[in-house]
């Protein structure tokens, strides 16, 4: 029983000792949806990183143009991340969440996935620039299923 003891306290104390801190960051953004046509999006994205994965939950809202016939459209997703463990990190993104849809007052809520990726930048201390790409899957009877967002942001990590 000391003897498995004793293992047990030493193989907590190497997990423990071995363990990273997560990391968190925040990114303010503005960017443009090409699909149909170049509208405004913007929004803001919180995540918890680990060394080489990390969850996101993100918020975004693209502007409708009526002459245009573009809705607009507002996205909630969860992604989970797979990044580089550098400086300047490189990630691949997938998630999915609710998204709506909407133009001159009809409209479509349901729920959508996304894929994507991109970089974060080092610029000074905590703060970086982030340049992403999405493409969306919506399901249901949208306008169109398969809207493209490109942005770039502030980056906190913290």
């Amino acid at each position: 029983m000391a003897r498995r003891l004793r293992l047990v306290i030493l193989t907590l104390a190497c997990l423990a000792g071995a363990s990273t801190p997560a990391l968190a960051d925040i990114t303010a953004f503005w960017g443009v949806s090409p699909t149909p046509d170049a509208r405004s999006a913007r929004g803001f994205a919180a995540g918890i990183n680990l060394v080489v994965f990390g969850f996101e939950f993100e918020y975004a809202n693209t502007a409708e143009d009526p002459l245009a016939g573009a809705p607009s459209l507002t996205t909630g997703m969860i992604n989970g991340l797979v990044q580089t463990p550098t400086s300047t990190q490189f990630y691949l993104t997938a998630g999915g969440g609710f998204f709506r849809e909407r133009l001159l007052g009809e409209g479509e809520t349901l729920f959508g996935t996304n894929i994507g990726g991109g970089v974060k930048f080092p610029v000074i201390g905590p703060l970086r620039l982030r340049l992403d790409y999405r493409v969306f899957n919506l399901r249901g009877s949208p306008l169109y299923a398969h809207p493209q967002r490109f942005y770039a942001g502030a980056n906190l990590s913290f």
